[in-house]
């Protein structure tokens, strides 16, 4: 690392000011901070100085993001298996689903860091390193036979309008990454829903080649097929795998599941919740409180039970679709979510809430975490500022006794 940050000092001069690549001055301080912290401190005032900085805290997130993500690698190759009626082994069905998920990953950064190196350089300002998790978070949050060409303009259009337009990092008011799913959605709903957009069952990349796919196929989600179920099936309606097998909360709880990419493992969304709780980067507060919305409005959708979606149980709720990764990764977003500490159990449990209440009474959108956590970005402000007031008048009122 050493003749690295040599290497670094000496190309330097060449990117600031009078240099002659000195219009790529952002570019260059990108990288730099992002491969070493900066060891330019304030000259006066008094300031507490430690390693930790946004680049750092994003690059924990991805740390985190991983077990999901190659989970979701696996788990597209597994599913692949399962189609077409092949076994090749777990290697094999682990590169398949990496060379189906890589290109997504790929075109994500390049289009929204390309636009963001061009807005700094634009600006004269440091590349700001918010993307860093939303270009990881994209690619998992889309069905694995989403076009690229679709991801690269869904992408362009959330860094530009939801996140560039407000000033940059920290000034954006909705997640990022939620605006993307929610773009590709509404413009290109046929792309984000149906039996055949969650499992690739055509071997593109000649690994495990075989004939067409297996009798009685389909590749919707868990929650697709709970949504289109009609009510005679109350108490007799069971979600089954693209083989027709029957599904149990322990295969929701494990993802070997269709679904979007690194939605569908709870278990590998947990050890990257205890990643972020551990190191302090998300807020327990808001996770916790996720998760008890949901279970309660879940339960109290139970005792109505006049259709199937209202009788899946609490704890189905909360291990299918979006539901825990969006608790663990989108709602914790620290920009977007509430920031006061009473403010978080409100915000985590009207996301949670919100979340159940669109699966049950909008069966034409079956998913409700992405809408749950957007419409709560909108209000994280105003519940802030209720609860900062109900600070300061429960304090005056300490003052006049």
């Amino acid at each position: 690392m050493k003749a690295l940050r040599n290497y670094l000092d000496k190309i330097k001069p060449n990117f600031e000011e009078g240099g002659k690549l000195a219009m790529f001055r952002s570019v260059f301080e990108g990288f730099e901070t992002f491969l070493f912290v900066p060891n330019t401190t304030s000259k006066s005032g008094v300031h507490i100085h430690d390693s930790i900085d946004s680049k750092r805290t994003m690059t924990v997130v991805i740390i985190a993001l991983l077990p999901a993500l190659l989970f979701g690698m696996y788990n597209v190759g597994y599913q692949h298996n399962l189609a077409v009626g092949i076994n090749p082994g777990f290697w094999m069905t682990f590169i398949f689903g990496f060379l189906a998920v890589l290109p997504k990953i790929i075109v994500s950064y390049v289009v929204g860091l390309g636009i963001e190196f061009t807005v700094a350089q634009y600006k004269k300002e440091e590349i700001q390193e918010g993307f860093l998790v939303s270009g990881m978070l994209i690619p998992m949050i889309v069905p694995v036979d989403t076009p690229l060409w679709m991801i690269a303009v869904a992408t362009a259009f959330a860094v530009i309008f939801a996140k560039e337009v407000f000033g940059g990092t920290g000034y954006n008011i909705f997640n990022v990454a939620l605006v993307t799913r929610a773009f590709l959605f509404f413009a290109y709903p046929a792309a984000m829903s149906g039996d055949q957009v969650f499992v690739r069952t055509s071997d593109t990349f000649g690994i495990g080649a075989a004939d067409g796919v297996v009798d009685g196929f389909t590749g919707a989600t868990p929650l697709g097929q709970i949504a289109v179920a009609g009510k005679e099936l109350i108490g007799n309606f069971h979600v089954t795998d693209v083989t027709g097998k029957v599904i149990s909360t322990m295969d929701y709880f494990v993802g070997l599941i269709p679904g979007s990419i690194g939605e569908t493992s709870v278990i590998a969304i947990l050890i990257g919740a205890a990643i972020l709780l551990f190191t302090g980067i998300a807020s327990w507060k808001t996770m916790g409180s996720v998760f008890v919305g949901g279970a309660v409005v879940a339960a109290i959708f139970n005792m109505i039970g006049t259709t199937v979606v209202m009788t899946v149980s609490p704890a189905d709720h909360l291990f299918l679709g979006g539901f825990a990764f969006g608790a663990v990764f989108m709602a914790t977003d620290p920009v977007t979510s509430a920031r006061t500490e009473t403010g978080k159990y409100i915000y985590g449990f009207l996301v949670g809430a919100m979340a159940i209440i669109i699966r049950a009474l909008n069966p034409g959108y079956p998913e409700g975490m992405m809408l749950a956590i957007l419409l709560m970005n909108v209000f994280a402000p105003l519940i802030d500022y209720y609860v900062v007031e109900a600070n300061v008048t429960r304090r005056l009122k300490r003052a006049i006794k």
